[in-house]
């Protein structure tokens, strides 16, 4: 009997202690990526297959494309998925990061509201909306956060030979979902991306007004941080994921993201 009971208290105390133990924590990898494929609804399609296949969780901090390389830079992110070429060579080119890959691409569209008072409806050249914009005082909300849209956006006002300023220019320094509204809420002008402004649709009555210039072309890459720069990153994690956006899998779920049948992101060659 005692036996018995000695067993049976055993048994009970194993249980507890299974059941009290924490489950295995899960690898974490932190990507640092634009507020753009989170905002569009992207990242809540990609990311799941790869966490559950390497029983992963992705940390995802969602900020401008400056921001993210800054990350990236300091050690604070082992992937950086981003949007201005130029600014992705530099990392590189700085041996912080290990490889730019083309991931996909959508374009960036001039927003503005019904009304249009700069009259740039339909128009196919985004300098010329720029400078009408500029000449008219119509209000302009920037997103002045140093992102891969803010980046574009400088370099429009430049190629217009337009220095913005004046109570016309908001600068925002906010994400594109924010500006987006806030360019919503003051019948303002604004520089997006399709993506974005496609997840918006039902909460913004502004409409494309300017789009199909090859200068709005916009790239998305993706880049592993350097591990001689940081042996704490998970390189090998990263190398995982990043072969798992370039994979087939992956570019049929970013090419079937569709909002209201309109397709948001195209793989690249």
């Amino acid at each position: 009997m005692i036996r018995r009971t000695a067993c049976l208290f055993l048994a009970i105390f194993c249980c507890v202690v299974i059941l009290a133990a924490p489950a295995q924590a899960r690898e974490r990898l932190i990507l640092a990526t634009t507020t753009s494929t989170q905002a569009s609804g992207l990242l809540e399609v990609l990311l799941p297959p790869f966490e559950n296949r390497y029983a992963v969780r992705v940390d995802v901090i969602a900020v401008g494309t400056g921001q993210a390389l800054r990350l990236g830079q300091a050690g604070d992110a082992e992937v950086v998925m981003v949007h201005a070429r130029a600014q992705e060579d530099a990392f590189v080119a700085a041996g912080y990061g290990l490889k730019r890959h083309d991931l996909m691409y959508n374009d960036f569209v001039i927003l503005g509201p019904p009304s249009d008072p700069a009259a740039i409806g339909g128009l196919r050249d985004a300098n010329a909306a720029f400078a009408k914009i500029a000449a008219s005082r119509a209000r302009f909300v920037s997103r002045a956060d140093q992102s891969g849209t803010h980046v574009m956006e400088k370099d429009l006002w430049k190629q217009a030979g337009v220095a913005p300023a004046g109570r016309w220019y908001i600068e925002a320094g906010r994400g594109m979902g924010e500006v987006i509204h806030m360019a919503t809420e003051l019948s303002a002008y604004t520089l997006a991306d399709r993506g974005t402004y496609l997840a918006y649709q039902g909460r913004t009555n502004l409409k494309v007004l300017c789009e199909s210039d090859e200068r709005l072309f916009n790239p998305y890459g993706v880049i592993a941080v350097n591990p001689a720069r940081h042996a704490h990153v998970n390189a090998t994690l990263a190398e995982k994921f990043i072969d798992f956006l370039l994979s087939d899998e992956a570019r049929e779920l970013i090419t079937g993201f569709q909002i209201n049948g309109q397709q948001l992101f195209f793989v690249s060659p």
